[in-house]
C-alpha cells in the first residue's frame, strides 16, 4: 500500500488524521482489503477501494514447496517481475525473504537473479507489500533482505520498509539486510542505522582473486575494504556479522580454502553460514562430505559456522534461485 497516497486521499476527502492509522492497523494485522475495515464508514471504504490500490504489486503466480515454503511472483504496475518467499520452519518460525530490486545489476556468476535483466529499484511500499501479502495468510516473525537485488543500492527504500516491519510482528533484531559489499551503502548503513537490524555479508570466496571471478563487484570494492567496514559495524554495534558462503564444487570448497577463510575472519566478529548451492546452470553444488570437511576446519578454528537448511528448491525458491520463473 502506498501510504503517502493514502494520506493524501484521506486529506482531500477531509477525513480526520486518525483514519490513516486505522487503515494501517487493519493492513498490518492481515486484513484482506478495505471491506474488512469495519470501523471505517462504508462510503469511505468504497472510495479507498477505487482511489488507493490495496497493494502496489499484483500477484502473478504462487507456488508451494513440498517443505511448506511459498514463493510468490509479483508484477509492478509496469509489469516488472518481483519475487518473495515465505519459509516455514518446524519450530514455528515464519521467515520472509524480501526483494529490493527487480533483477540485479551486479551479475554474481552463481546467482540466477544476476542473469536476469535489471529493471529498477523497488519503492518502500513495493518492498513492504511483499511482506503484507504473506501476513494476510499467517503471522510472520523474521525477515531477510536476501531476495532479488542488492539492498545497499536501494538503501533508503529498504530501511524505510524495514522500519515498518515491527508493525507486522517482525522486530528489528529479527530483520537482516544482506550485501555483496557495495561500500557506499554499507558505510551509510554502519554510520546511520541506529536500530538493531542485523548485517549479512555475501562473501563466497576467501581470496580477492577468486571473489573477483565469482562477483564482479569485488573489482570495484575489494574484500579487504568490505571486511574493514564489517569490523567497524561490530565495533560500533557489538553485533556479529553473518557471512554467507555458497558452496561450489571444486571452486571454493577445498579444505585449504576453508583454512584461508578461517584466517580471514575474526570469530568475535563473524558467524559463517555455509549454503548448499542450488543449481542455476553454471556450477555444481559441493558434496555433503566436502561441506562437512569445510565446516570441520572452521570449527577447529573456533569460527562459528552452521550449514543452512535448504528450503523451496523444488519451486526455485531457494537461495540464489530467484529469477522470476513461475515454477508449477
Amino acid at each position: 500500500m502506498d501510504r503517502a497516497l493514502l494520506i493524501s486521499r484521506l486529506a482531500e476527502r477531509g477525513e480526520p488524521p486518525y483514519r490513516a492509522a486505522q487503515v494501517w492497523e487493519w493492513t498490518v494485522r492481515g486484513a484482506p482489503g478495505y471491506e474488512a475495515m469495519t470501523n471505517l464508514p462504508a462510503p469511505l471504504r468504497a472510495a479507498l477501494t477505487e482511489e488507493v490500490p490495496f497493494s502496489t504489486l499484483s500477484l502473478a503466480h504462487q507456488a508451494e514447496s513440498r517443505d511448506g515454503t511459498v514463493k510468490a511472483l509479483f508484477r509492478t504496475v509496469e509489469g516488472h517481475p518481483v519475487e518473495a518467499v515465505l519459509m516455514r520452519y518446524r519450530d514455528g518460525r515464519r521467515s520472509l525473504c524480501l526483494s529490493s530490486q527487480s533483477g540485479c545489476p551486479l551479475t554474481c556468476s552463481f546467482c540466477a537473479t544476476g542473469q536476469m535483466r535489471f529493471a529498477r529499484n523497488l519503492t518502500s511500499s513495493e518492498i513492504l507489500d511483499q511482506a503484507l501479502h504473506f501476513r494476510r495468510t499467517e503471522p510472520v516473525d523474521h525477515a531477510v533482505f536476501m531476495g532479488m537485488g542488492e539492498p545497499m543500492l536501494n538503501l533508503d527504500a529498504v530501511l524505510d520498509a524495514a522500519r515498518q516491519l515491527p508493525g507486522l510482528g517482525i522486530t528489528h533484531r529479527r530483520t537482516t539486510i544482506s550485501t555483496v559489499g557495495w561500500l557506499p551503502g554499507l558505510r551509510r548503513f554502519v554510520d546511520d542505522v541506529e536500530e538493531p537490524i542485523r548485517l549479512a555479508l555475501s562473501l563466497h570466496a576467501p581470496t580477492e582473486e577468486l571473489r573477483s571471478e565469482l562477483m564482479p563487484v569485488n573489482e570495484r570494492y575489494p574484500l579487504s575494504d568490505v571486511l574493514d567496514e564489517c569490523r567497524r559495524y561490530f565495533d560500533l554495534r557489538r553485533r556479529k556479522v553473518f557471512v554467507e558462503y555458497v558452496m561450489l564444487r571444486g571452486v571454493n570448497d577445498r579444505v585449504e580454502q576453508a583454512r584461508a577463510l578461517a584466517d580471514l575472519l575474526d570469530p568475535k566478529v563473524f558467524k559463517v553460514n555455509l549454503i548448499p548451492y542450488n543449481p542455476t546452470g553454471m556450477y555444481a553444488g559441493s558434496t555433503r562430505k566436502a561441506i562437512a570437511a569445510f565446516k570441520d576446519v572452521l570449527d577447529d578454528a573456533r569460527i562459528p559456522a552452521t550449514v543452512r537448511l535448504t528450503r523451496g528448491r523444488d519451486i526455485d525458491a531457494a537461495c540464489g534461485q530467484l529469477a522470476a520463473v513461475a515454477a508449477a
